[in-house]
């Protein structure tokens, strides 16, 4: 019976050792020598205002009197022919805009994606006329477009500011 577990004890040992696993000696990379960087140039910069900046553009947008030009002109417009995707460029920032024929709060659902400014408060719009209405969260008129191109409408916000769509 001895020489039976002796024999059973050494046969785990055996077994066990079988089962141990060996780690995988990786080595480090040898770290990789730094870029050259050539000359630094030191020197003080000018003044705030003293540098030589072009001046930066003025935004204004169209008298009343262009805007009763290109309303005038423009050709009537149906609701229809103005659901779907448009991208909407205002104060130098442009996103994308997406009007429905939902009815809602000042017309009909309007929807922005990526826009950063006074564009991101639109939420309806309507068709009068000639004219498309854009309308922020508040139902406050954001501004008001006329047709200008093939899948282009252009006109001002509420505050002046030129605002155009375009497909």
């Amino acid at each position: 019976m001895r020489n039976c577990l002796a024999l059973i004890a050494l046969a785990s040992v055996v077994a066990l050792a079988g089962c141990q696993r060996t780690a995988p000696v990786y080595s480090q990379p040898s770290p990789l020598s730094p870029a050259p960087v050539g000359n630094i140039e030191n020197s003080q910069l000018p003044p705030a205002g003293q540098g030589n900046f072009p001046e930066a553009p003025t935004t204004a947008g169209p008298s009343e009197q262009q805007m009763e030009a290109v309303a005038a002109n423009a050709p009537e417009l149906t609701r229809d022919s103005m659901v779907g995707r448009w991208t909407i460029s205002t104060g130098g920032n442009s996103c994308d805009v997406f009007l429905a024929l939902t009815k809602w709060t000042g017309g009909y659902r309007a929807a922005s994606r990526g826009c950063t400014d006074q564009a991101a408060l639109i939420s309806a719009w309507d068709v009068q006329g000639k004219q498309v209405l854009l309308s922020d969260t508040s139902g406050n008129q954001f501004a008001r477009l006329y047709k200008s191109g093939d899948k282009r409408f252009d006109g001002t916000t509420a505050s002046g500011q030129p605002i155009s769509l375009n497909r």
